[in-house]
């Protein structure tokens, strides 16, 4: 496949995980792209697209249009390609097969890049993502169009497009992870209280509660175990361990 002359999804997200110099030959035509017909995971993704759609259909109750519809644009001065894998009223939907211990938000993270362009070139209110976890589960989250996440991403890939057009080779390129706190996904945002003062003193009483009624209860367990079947009351100068009619143990402080 000739992946010169345009940017396309995948390559947003590779722009945006930092891996530029094999991307730039690719797109310079020094390197041919990757053969992915043995690759294992990217031809079960291929393969289980349909049933992925399908059970996505059966599971929102909704029905899928334009299957593989085909968009192009011109961004700033950057030409783009997107092939979206359904549609559903002014939503995409995008399908992805994953191995059985990733996340949803992982899934999300990593392909947001994409998820936000193929909203951006379609004119998409969202994207819902479709995902495939091995063969025991499914999640579908809707990811609203951001167009403050597209700006600083697009900036970026500008960047990249420049070595491109330059014919320029990148060298020692660093990528900022961008954050999606503020992205909504399922109509809710994420936020750093970081910089809370109240917040953080919240919970770092909490972590230490949490800890100490942790080494209580533990501590509780280990005192009841040592009272025999035959023993009614264990005690000591600090406290008492009684059992009751019902043979229940009660500690008291003495």
């Amino acid at each position: 496949m000739d992946r010169k002359g345009f940017i396309g999804g995948s390559d947003c997200t590779k722009i945006m995980q930092g891996d530029w110099l094999e991307l730039w030959q690719i797109k310079t035509g020094r390197k041919e792209p990757e053969d992915l017909s043995r690759n294992l995971a990217v031809q079960m993704g291929v393969h289980t697209e349909d049933f992925n759609l399908r059970w996505f259909e059966q599971e929102s109750g909704s029905v899928l249009k334009n299957h593989q519809k085909e968009f192009e644009a011109t961004v700033g001065d950057i030409p783009v390609r997107g092939t979206v894998d359904a549609t559903v009223g002014k939503d995409i939907v995008e399908a992805k097969h994953t191995f059985a211990m990733n996340t949803m938000p992982k899934l999300l993270e990593y392909y947001m890049p994409q998820l936000q362009l193929y909203a951006h070139i379609s004119d998409a209110d969202g994207v819902y993502l479709s995902a495939l976890f091995g063969n025991n589960s499914w999640e579908a989250t809707y990811v609203d169009r951001d167009e403050e996440y597209f700006n600083s991403m697009w900036a970026v890939v500008s960047d990249f497009w420049g070595y491109v057009v330059r014919d320029e080779e990148p060298l020692g390129v660093d990528v900022s992870p961008l954050s999606i706190d503020s992205v909504p996904l399922d109509k809710m945002v994420a936020r750093d209280a970081s910089m809370d003062n109240q917040f953080v003193d919240a919970a770092v009483t909490y972590i230490h509660c949490y800890e100490a009624n942790r080494i209580f209860e533990n501590t509780k367990k280990q005192l009841k175990e040592m009272v025999a079947d035959n023993e009614r009351e264990v005690y000591c100068d600090q406290l008492t361990i009684k059992r009751d009619k019902r043979g229940a143990l009660r500690i008291t402080k003495r």
